[in-house]
């Protein structure tokens, strides 16, 4: 099995590649410029994956990658992943989560015809499309309405709008997902749980006692970023094309729960005080997924918890 993943460089990337090497098969990483996460993958790792850069907005460049890797499957991972990162500049946000993903699958397209063979596509989006939805409809089915609220949610909901559509269309094989959050060792602290235990880390250096936070009543759903890779994994060997499905692990915790928690874990004495510099001025207080369509047409099913993500940052 050959597989090509777009974002290589990043987070969860490598936690990707390194999964489908552990299993055995051959991988290609397009990435834009060199790597940004370190220390997931081994020296032995780094060697076997045919490294490719170049950029999502390139179309020559995707259609060079696809026949230099001759893949069997891709994983579309690249994007603008930051919330706040893409509202400060949605037509950038747009070109490379949207226009990115339209490019890709027609360079697909492309080499299917050339070649007759089919080419399995993962198009990895983001809870975030449903947007604000009411506690009572949680944990939000894939049939829930997608009510996007931000630049970025917006970028996802139309990414799953042409990935379906070229599955109609073009006879790709391709299959989307809305990933609720996931975070392990390698995430930038800029995201929820790292930059909280960042805070936390220098705290316990320092003898201050002020945790900055945001916003702590919005309630998210996590996984670690092995099991939502491993449910990629799993979509892609027995996932049905042309379907969404929700990577979640079912169960919500709020910002102050969470919070709760890394002080508990991490044993730091400190106080909570609220920092307007870390709240988000358009915050859906409600996103917690049903994983059951992915349970059952895959037999994934988590094995980490979000206890688990907190202590792997706080050793790491």
């Amino acid at each position: 099995m050959s597989s090509l993943v777009t974002g290589a460089g990043g987070f969860v990337g490598q936690w990707l590649i390194r999964s489908l090497l552990e299993r055995g098969e051959r991988v290609a990483g397009f990435t834009f410029g060199p790597p940004s996460v370190i220390g997931v993958l081994n020296a032995k790792q780094q060697k076997e994956v045919r490294w490719i850069e170049g950029d999502i907005r390139d179309s020559r460049a995707i259609e060079q990658a696809i026949d230099g890797s001759e893949p069997d499957a891709i994983y579309h991972l690249a994007g603008v992943t930051f919330v706040p990162a893409a509202g400060a500049d949605p037509a950038a946000t747009y070109e490379v989560n949207t226009i990115g993903a339209a490019r890709l699958l027609a360079a697909v397209s492309k080499r299917q015809k050339a070649s007759g063979t089919s080419i399995r596509v993962l198009i990895v989006g983001s809870a975030e499309q449903y947007g604000a939805h009411d506690r009572s409809e949680c944990p939000l089915v894939e049939t829930a309405a997608q009510k996007p609220a931000t630049v970025y949610a917006a970028s996802k909901a139309a990414q799953e709008v042409i990935a379906l559509q070229a599955f109609k269309g073009f006879d790709i094989p391709v299959i989307a997902t809305r990933s609720f959050n996931h975070s392990g060792r390698g995430q930038e602290p800029r995201f929820l749980l790292p930059g909280l235990i960042q805070r936390l880390r220098a705290l316990s250096q320092s003898g201050e006692r002020r945790l900055p936070v945001g916003n702590t009543t919005p309630v998210r759903d996590f996984l670690h970023v092995t099991d939502a890779v491993a449910a990629y994994i799993a979509l892609m060997q027995k996932g049905r094309p042309g379907e969404a499905y929700n990577v979640a692990s079912g169960k919500g915790w709020s910002v102050g729960e969470i919070v709760d928690l890394a002080l508990r874990i991490t044993e730091v004495a400190a106080e909570p005080q609220r920092d307007e510099a870390l709240a988000r001025p358009v915050d859906v207080e409600w996103l917690v997924g049903d994983n059951t369509k992915l349970r059952k047409e895959t037999g994934w099913a988590p094995k980490l918890s979000i206890e688990d993500i907190i202590r792997e940052l706080w050793q790491a």
